[in-house]
């Protein structure tokens, strides 16, 4: 889901009924997490067999704040406990105090979340090695997730391969370039050479990266197509095509705009 057109109804029904999916990213600020409560339970799928992941805005940042804000979560979307609860983004705006230092007090308060189990992971979204860095020296866990933007145009390896090794479990959105990868040449190319479509060979490439991949799609049809990528495997000299097309570009966000 997303704060842009990322809700639809009878979109999340079909994805938990029939497609088999049982991860459902969402964030306080798609507000969306209370539809998702009804979809949920209209789905029939217990709860236990989900993985759920929302996000603390960071208007709620800070120790009191961080706590309230993940009980507000919870009851926004009927559970007594998050799968996995990120901060959305490194930067935020207190008055008096730095973006380090607000980083680490919500950071501590979301220690506390895990510890008590409110949580059973916690991550950060959107971090550079620079924030993960910082929070490794004020903080005591180590972030169970990073959530980064990552498609073809977009492949940030330094921040890939630092976060493996502290076990930090990478995890890409917007694996389409909000669609701007599904017009690409080389990538209809690679379509056509494996009878698949774009999507299918972008969520593919992801995935073989070593990727934890959510894409995200309001239409029936695509969810179901998204789906289908597990029966077929790209060459390592496809891999490396798409590889070699990473030109820098953000279609979700500019980590320039961030300290």
């Amino acid at each position: 889901t997303s704060h842009q057109g990322g809700y639809s109804h009878d979109a999340v029904v079909h994805a938990l009924k029939n497609c088999g999916i049982r991860h459902i990213d969402t964030a306080k600020r798609y507000g969306c997490e209370s539809l998702l409560q009804k979809a949920i339970k209209e789905s029939g799928v217990k709860r236990e067999d989900l993985w759920i992941t929302t996000k603390l805005w960071h208007s709620d940042y800070g120790y009191e704040n961080t706590k309230k804000a993940c009980l507000n979560s919870c009851e926004r979307l009927g559970v007594e406990y998050l799968d996995l609860y990120l901060m959305h983004w490194p930067d935020t705006h207190v008055l008096g105090k730095s973006n380090r230092e607000v980083r680490a007090e919500t950071w501590r308060a979301m220690e506390e979340l895990y510890e008590q189990g409110l949580c059973r992971s916690v991550g950060v979204s959107n971090f550079l090695i620079s924030h993960l860095e910082q929070l490794k020296e004020d903080c005591e866990i180590t972030p169970h997730v990073n959530q980064v933007e990552y498609h073809p145009f977009q492949r940030p390896q330094e921040l890939v391969n630092y976060c493996r090794r502290r076990e930090i479990v990478f995890e890409g959105y917007c694996p389409l370039a909000k669609g701007q990868a599904l017009t690409h040449p080389s990538i209809i190319e690679l379509a056509r050479k494996y009878g698949r479509t774009p999507a299918q060979i972008c969520i593919r490439w992801s995935i073989q990266n070593g990727i934890v991949t959510i894409p995200k799609s309001t239409n029936t049809e695509r969810i179901q197509e998204n789906c289908k990528v597990f029966d077929f495997t790209l060459a390592e000299d496809d891999v490396e095509i798409l590889n070699g097309m990473h030109d820098g570009r953000h279609v979700s966000w500019d980590p320039s705009l961030v300290v």
